[in-house]
């Protein structure tokens, strides 16, 4: 069969890339204005939208915790796990930990600091309101997203048989032919949303193991060396690819986690350990006590565009970033109850992220605030050079910083690995892809991010993120009450169930 017979949303998804690529190409400066324009337009247009989606996620998700539909099961009312509460869990940290827990835990709060000191005069309070927003961007919204998205995959694979596609919730509310049209549309914008979610991870692991390598060899970074990083990791990708050790990957992945766990450990540890400590319970209050007031406010009265850089482009990612955490989370989630799946997927990994935040976000603060370093101005000027700055001030700096670009490089495989199977899979109508489909979306996902890179950095990675995350987000209020009607109709069992004996290789891709 050739390669691309029958596979509309192949041909369509890879015309998009080809066009991209080539406006890039031949015309340089004209990309660099338009991504540089684009992401205040697409945020302040449509900022407040993205905002309410996210709370509604939350909100649908707390009240689900807290009805009789909690009870239901994926896979129906004699399903059991395939997986134990701790290794489900450990999926649930897998997932939840990447390449921006590590580029961002240093450079967020730091980075809020500088820019809200001017307004706010106090320095306590000021490093207190850097870490609650950096709370609210790591916390309970982007894991509520994940949640609806992997409990409408799940429920309608497991308890419907339909396959890991977003046409079945559409099914609820329209036509069926309807729902086939806009079900590919939609299906499309995952695949873009996936695509540019990707890329912006990408992006950041390139600019911050560059970093890394280039403080640990003595060369200077620049973007050739992003360019080398970005091809290097995408041949790894590929070569896992082509010779099946998808085994190795999963298990190298497992061992980073462990090492990054280490990381975290030898960072609370070395450095200063009581006031970690102190500042993550205070952090868990004030995230808690101001938890509405945060997440619903839009710069309204303002006339600033700090959340554009911020919270929109955070919640854009964090949608764009929902086929593909979502998916994986539904893949693992068999004979859950969904309150089981709710309360794990809300609060394990949003949990660990609190965590890891003030573990390195605490202790930069603590160096800005009384060891007179100026660290927020040095981070500020280099983010990506953040993480590595603060492991300079504790014990075996050369170590800890070799360690840290390992961990990096390790997650930017696993990332492009793993999100070039999910888009495989979408344009697969669902499909177990072939090596071929993700051999191709490797190399795409590595091009795009090269070239993006290249014609902005980090802001046009940040503005494809925002603008792909926009057409998925409306999709995302169509879930709600589809599941609603399908979690209260009875299980019938479908003719084509899930079985987790022929499944569990498939969920550990």
């Amino acid at each position: 069969m050739p390669f691309f017979k029958g596979r509309g949303l192949l041909l369509i998804s890879t015309g998009f890339i080809l066009g991209l690529l080539g406006f890039v190409v031949y015309q340089g400066e004209s990309a660099t204005t338009f991504f540089s324009g684009l992401q205040q337009t697409v945020a302040y247009g449509t900022g407040w939208l993205l905002i309410f989606i996210m709370n509604a996620a939350l909100l649908f998700a707390l009240y689900l915790l807290f009805t009789p539909l909690a009870k239901v099961r994926l896979g129906g009312p004699d399903a059991r796990p395939e997986f134990s509460n701790f290794d489900w869990i450990g999926m649930l940290f897998a997932a939840g930990m990447g390449i921006g827990l590590l580029f961002y835990s240093v450079s967020e709060p730091l980075q809020h600091y500088a820019s809200f000191r001017p307004y706010i005069g106090n320095d306590a309070q000021t490093a207190r309101i850097s870490m609650e927003m950096t709370f609210l961007h790591w916390g309970l919204h982007p894991w509520s997203i994940y949640a609806l998205v992997g409990l409408t995959l799940g429920f309608f694979h497991y308890n419907t048989g339909h396959k890991l596609s977003f046409e079945a919730p559409l099914q609820e509310l329209m036509s069926p032919a309807r729902a086939r049209r806009w079900g590919w549309i939609a299906n499309f914008a995952a695949v873009v949303g996936t695509l540019f979610g990707i890329t912006s991870s990408l992006g950041l692991g390139a600019s911050q193991a560059s970093a890394g390598i280039a403080q640990l060899s003595g060369i200077q970074a620049s973007s050739n060396l992003n360019l080398a990083v970005i091809t290097v990791v995408c041949i790894v990708a590929m070569i896992s690819v082509l010779s099946g050790l998808g085994n190795g990957v999963r298990i190298l992945s497992k061992l980073n986690l462990l090492v990054a766990g280490c990381l975290m450990l030898f960072v609370l540890f070395a450095g200063e350990t009581l006031f970690v400590v102190r500042a993550l319970g205070e952090h868990m209050g004030a995230y808690i006590n101001d938890l509405i007031r945060l997440s619903t406010w839009n710069e309204t009265y303002t006339g600033t565009n700090w959340q554009s850089k911020w919270t929109v482009f955070y919640w854009s990612w964090w949608i764009s970033w929902s086929p593909f955490v979502g998916m994986f989370i539904a893949k693992v989630s068999w004979g859950r109850t969904v309150r089981q799946y709710l309360l794990g997927v809300l609060l394990v990994p949003a949990t660990f992220n609190f965590l890891w935040m003030t573990v390195f976000g605490s202790n930069a603060l603590y160096l800005e605030l009384f060891a007179n370093a100026n660290f927020a101005e040095l981070v500020s000027n280099a983010p990506s050079e953040s993480l590595y700055r603060l492991l300079d001030y504790l014990p075996l700096a050369t170590l800890t910083t070799a360690i840290a670009v390992m961990v990096v490089l390790v997650f930017f495989v696993t990332s492009a690995d793993s999100g070039a199977l999910v888009i495989a899979t979408l344009t697969s109508n669902g499909n177990e892809p072939s090596w071929r489909q993700r051999f191709f979306w490797v190399a795409s996902v590595g091009l795009v991010t090269a070239f993006l890179m290249n014609a902005g950095g980090l802001e046009a990675l940040q503005s494809a993120a925002i603008a792909s995350g926009l057409p998925f987000s409306l999709l995302l209020l169509a879930f709600i009450p589809a599941l609603l009607i399908a979690l209260k109709r009875p299980f019938v069992q479908p003719p084509r169930l899930y079985k987790p004996s022929t499944a569990t290789e498939k969920s550990t891709d």
